[in-house]
């Protein structure tokens, strides 16, 4: 049996990082050798030291959306607070509500002269489903009215929206940050150009079920959360072609592992990526055998969470505690406005 415990670690609250570093790219980095565990300190800009011609670096370019907004219920006036979780069609979102007991089927909440939202009822966990009413284009509400859906482990306030946003997202989805690809700029895309290694890209909406915490203390009793997820062709047909060529395939952040190993593990696959959209629950832990990603540059993320099981199994469990003590021992920043590792 694997227990929840044995992915805890002890991390001193002020080693999580509040506020996003500038540059992007001035983060720390600590590379990891996946075979022996061996470490070695560095600054992300230059993460093509580590990194060769004919590699392929995937990213998700899903763009995270001011989904907080604050309204006010019209028959009473109470003021109420809306999490934009996931988009089910047309004007029909599911959201979670504050507070939750006021809010019927029925209910009229008011955000904004062009913008106000009927519940039209209640899910398993206490979400609602709601109609949105919008008098012009729904994101562009959204931008004035919203704030970033922050995690609740960052108490401060983000002065720029655009930094919880990685600096190639494009599609909008998101209720939380790819946020191994925070730490990419200009700069650093210009150096693996100049390199030879390749860029492509995936989408995988984020929700807030990543951060849902384990609370089973026998892992395999964890129920994940469903996210959506797409590959386009021009990237299946980059992976395959850089496997044929023997070059390693590397996720940038644990949501492009999962898009990669979920499209992997689709009953026709026979070694080779085909494009598709479609949705995952896949939860990846010790024992779990890889079969599309050759490296991963990923974040530290929480003890005892999916995030990190996902990287023990990637790295092995005692070697990834072992990383991690060192980058406490070392003052590594932590989370999503954090430093990163690259395994490799």
């Amino acid at each position: 049996m694997m227990l929840k415990s044995d992915f805890y670690y002890d991390l001193p609250e002020e080693l999580i990082a509040q506020t996003p570093i500038e540059p992007r790219d001035g983060s720390r980095l600590m590379k990891i050798d996946r075979e022996s565990g061996s470490i070695t300190h560095d600054r992300f800009f230059n993460i093509c030291s580590y990194l060769k011609k004919g590699d392929l670096l995937v990213l998700n370019d899903s763009k995270v959306f001011p989904a907080r907004i604050y309204g006010v219920k019209r028959s009473t006036g109470v003021n109420v607070e809306f999490l934009l979780l996931k988009h089910l069609e047309l004007d029909k979102w599911e959201v979670m509500v504050r507070p939750g007991r006021r809010l019927k089927e029925g209910a009229v909440v008011d955000f904004s002269e062009k913008l106000s939202a009927e519940v039209l009822g209640v899910v398993e966990g206490g979400n609602r489903i709601v109609r949105f009413d919008c008098g012009g284009i729904f994101f562009d509400e959204l931008d004035k009215i919203g704030q970033m859906p922050l995690p609740p482990y960052i108490k401060e306030k983000l002065k720029d929206k655009d930094r919880y946003n990685t600096v190639y997202c494009r599609e909008e989805g998101s209720a939380a940050a790819p946020t191994a690809g925070l730490h990419f700029t200009g700069r650093v895309f210009e150096s693996l150009k100049e390199k030879g290694v390749d860029i492509s890209y995936v989408t995988l909406h984020v929700g807030l079920g990543t951060f849902r915490p384990v609370k089973e203390e026998n892992i395999l009793d964890h129920h994940m959360h469903i996210e959506h997820y797409s590959i386009p062709w021009e990237t299946a047909d980059k992976i395959n072609e850089c496997k044929k060529k023997g070059g390693r395939v590397i996720a940038v952040g644990t949501t492009s592992c999962r898009t990669l190993e979920s499209a992997a593990g689709a009953a026709d696959y026979n070694g080779v990526i085909k494009a598709v959209s479609a949705d995952t629950g896949i939860f990846i832990y010790p024992g779990y055998e890889f079969k599309v990603i050759d490296g991963l540059i990923t974040n530290f993320h929480l003890p005892e969470s999916t995030l990190i099981m996902l990287v023990s199994a990637f790295l092995g469990r005692e070697k990834t505690l072992a990383a991690y003590e060192e980058a406490i021992r070392e003052r590594y920043r932590f989370f999503s406005f954090g430093d990163c590792m690259a395994i490799l």
